[in-house]
């Protein structure tokens, strides 16, 4: 369901690619639980390096040991009525990492027709 123009909300949630969860990768937990509750997109982003709360930087690269520990972030946007009803399922996914979120406005949400 593509949203409408108008107000909303984005929330990034920030993870270390290999942070388990109780049945996968935590990304990929919440990934699913995004898409099994109707979220209108979702994408998760791979950076080449980065450090969070303990302060030591990780780098992908060719047999880095660092780069077993890669952050990822997952960022969407919804109406603030399915955010609110989603928030707390969402946080308790998140064992270890951040949550944040911002107010947004959508200004044009476009999807190109498909010839038939």
């Amino acid at each position: 369901m593509m949203l409408a123009p108008g107000e909303a909300r984005k929330v990034t949630v920030h993870l270390n690619e290999d942070t388990s969860s109780a049945r996968d990768f935590l990304y990929s937990e919440i990934l699913a639980f995004l898409f099994e509750n109707g979220v209108a997109g979702a994408t998760l982003f791979r950076p080449e390096a980065g450090f969070g709360s303990h302060h030591r930087l990780h780098t992908a690269g060719a047999g880095s040991v660092e780069g077993d520990h890669l952050p990822v972030r997952i960022e969407f946007l919804e109406r603030p009525e399915v955010i609110d009803r989603l928030l707390p399922g969402l946080c308790a996914l998140v064992t270890d990492g951040l949550v944040e979120m911002h107010a947004t406005t959508i200004v044009k949400s476009a999807t190109r027709v498909q010839p038939v």
